[in-house]
């Protein structure tokens, strides 16, 4: 019982922080010359990614901020991606489906969403935030207006502190095969974060091994 209520404040603490970024961010979708409507007056589609260890529509995270978002602007669409069948496999993946695998689910999903054909604004959490600029750099139609990153860890991370999975074994699992060798082929292939794990003390390696692979890094030209 200890133990869950450790795991349960921890994620409080990290869901009110997102939540404070949240509201700053909001904010930008209605300051002067933001595409918050398209040109026929339309209000521009919204869609967000979660982060880590959450999922589309947790209704203490995902779920509060759509119902908030619709509130706030009426009429807009709102689609919270699910990478996956259902919630407990949005979440796993999150984990532990490789990004590019990810990004291309979502680049589908959008192009075959007629809701977004004209174009959409963009808002990743966490994690969510450097996979939605993969998206916005490999799939340009439909087009992304507007990228809103939550805590975007969009120059890596290191260590893995408040960890908001459900059991503290599958964080501290990750923790683990990431202290092993983050940079391992098979570990870069089965484990989310460690394809954007780096490691200040070898920076070389981070660039070769991590960022050679997908879109994500801040040293690619695009």
């Amino acid at each position: 019982m200890t133990e869950f209520c450790l795991i349960y404040l921890s994620y409080c603490r990290v869901m009110a922080a997102l939540f404070v970024c949240f509201m700053s961010a909001i904010s930008l979708l209605f300051v002067e010359g933001s595409p918050i409507l398209n040109p026929n007056n339309e209000t521009t589609p919204l869609v967000i990614w979660h982060g880590m260890g959450d999922s589309c529509c947790n209704p203490l995270s995902m779920g509060a901020i759509k119902k908030m978002i619709e509130e706030q602007i009426p009429g807009i669409y709102v689609l919270s991606l699910m990478i996956g069948k259902n919630v407990i496999e949005d979440t796993e993946n999150g984990f532990f489906m490789e990004v590019n695998e990810q990004v291309a689910m979502v680049c589908e999903k959008l192009a075959q969403d007629p809701k977004l054909q004209g174009g959409y604004n963009a808002m990743g959490f966490s994690q969510g935030a450097q996979f939605l600029r993969a998206v916005a750099q490999r799939c340009p139609n439909p087009p992304m207006k507007t990228l809103i990153s939550v805590g975007g860890q969009h120059q890596g991370v290191y260590g893995f502190p408040r960890c908001p999975g459900e059991t503290s074994k599958i964080c501290d699992y990750i923790r683990e095969a990431l202290n092993t060798g983050a940079y391992n082929d098979w570990i870069q292939k089965h484990l989310v974060q460690a394809e954007y794990w780096h490691d200040p003390l070898n920076d070389d390696l981070y660039k070769k091994h991590i960022w050679q692979i997908n879109d994500l890094s801040p040293w690619r030209q695009v």
